[in-house]
């Protein structure tokens, strides 16, 4: 698919799951004692999710970008993909009233909702935009952070976001992803558009990941955890955010013995220099 035709495929699916989300939300699935989606679970947001459970309700990502990263008080955070908005609101705590927390989405319902759960946390320090992740609307060298959880893989212009990370980073500015990465998955589930928006045909492997990072520029590129994931974990994660729209897919069909031990997600750090 064309980068144009991509982005309209990634926005519609999640736009459709995040009104999936509300949805389920509304009929008590995510009620205080409840599981709010097994992605949330396996990212390690235990403590987040009980203080914001509506925003991590419509969460997608796969790991937790902000886990033991050192953001301090007064910094500028940056997060590609912003969605919902969940990690923006545990950004916009870590940073504190005198800094900045930016968010960057292409999907105007996820803006939106983004927007709406800032206002409900009473952080004015906030600010959701709309955009690419390949062309930032972000001013040169002008944030601390750039974090991003699950969306970097979604591109289809992986090298141009790598290069927009470290144009928007000041000096000695860093790096925290949380993403998925895979190996060797085959022909078919890389053509299948279904698996485009579940976060696994467009994934590279974690030896490209890390490339693309340091040939943009950025040192220090290392992976600080991973995560692979079994066959029932993949299943678990796909049809729980996405399981409408995958219904027919043969990702979940057929597909998830060969992709057990393929697929992971992996947190990786860097630097500006």
């Amino acid at each position: 698919m064309a980068e144009n035709e991509v982005h309209e495929e990634v926005s519609r699916a999640y736009t459709e799951a995040l009104r999936r989300s509300k949805q389920d939300r509304s009929s008590g699935c995510c009620g205080p004692a409840a599981d709010c989606g097994p992605a949330a679970e396996l990212a390690g947001y235990d403590v987040e999710r009980e203080a914001h459970p509506e925003a991590a309700a419509s969460s997608f990502g796969c790991g937790n970008p902000l886990a033991f990263a050192g953001v301090e008080l007064g910094q500028t955070v940056l997060d590609l993909g912003s969605g919902a908005g969940f990690d923006l609101l545990i950004a916009a705590e870590k940073v504190g009233p005198d800094g900045m927390v930016i968010g960057v989405d292409m999907t105007d319902a996820m803006i939106e909702a983004a927007r709406a759960a800032a206002a409900r946390a009473g952080h004015s320090n906030v600010e959701v935009r709309k955009g690419l992740i390949e062309e930032l609307p972000v001013p040169d060298a002008s944030v601390d952070w750039v974090i991003s959880n699950c969306v970097i893989n979604l591109s289809p212009a992986k090298d141009k976001v790598f290069r927009e990370i470290y144009r928007v980073l000041k000096p000695g500015g860093r790096v925290s992803i949380s993403d998925i990465v895979v190996q060797d998955l085959p022909a078919w589930i890389r053509e299948d558009a279904a698996a485009l928006v579940g976060c696994v045909a467009g994934a590279i492997s974690e030896t490209e990941y890390l490339e693309g990072l340091g040939d943009a520029g950025l040192s220090r590129v290392e992976v600080e955890e991973r995560l692979v994931y079994e066959a029932e974990q993949i299943r678990a994660i796909v049809e729980s955010d996405l399981g409408e729209l995958l219904a027919s897919s043969e990702l979940i069909d057929k597909g998830l013995a060969e992709v057990e031990g393929k697929v992971w997600s992996a947190r990786f750090k860097a630097r500006k220099p």
